[in-house]
């Protein structure tokens, strides 16, 4: 037995894993009776309520952006939700988010670089 680790993200085209997250998403969406502004608003509750990693916001944000969510929104969510979850948990999902606008950021920057997009 060897002690290698394996790369989830490192399959040439195939993506097993963020296939199968897209897939989830897409059921969870098309099921939803919810319009996209309340559904996101929703999913970035639920992201600060079980402590979600940045790279989970860093995928919704960027839907909610296109649905027209702001900053303010996202901070009434860390509001609404702080009696509920507790402030430590905010204080934690704050600092993901700053995380995954950051990682946002190193990637624009490095596809402007390389001279394509982030979106590419």
């Amino acid at each position: 037995m060897t002690d290698r680790v394996i790369d989830l993200t490192d399959r040439g085209t195939e993506q097993p894993i963020l296939d199968l997250l897209e897939a989830i998403t897409a059921a969870s969406l098309e099921r939803s009776s919810l319009d996209p502004r309340t559904l996101m608003l929703t999913r970035l509750a639920a992201l600060v309520a079980v402590g979600a990693p940045p790279l989970s916001y860093l995928g919704n944000l960027a839907v909610a952006d296109e649905v027209g969510i702001t900053a303010d929104d996202v901070q009434g969510v860390l509001a609404a939700v702080a009696p509920i979850v507790g402030t430590t948990r905010v204080v934690a999902a704050s600092g993901d988010i700053g995380r995954a606008l950051g990682i946002a950021i190193v990637v624009a920057d490095e596809a402007e670089m390389a001279g394509g997009s982030a979106d590419d």
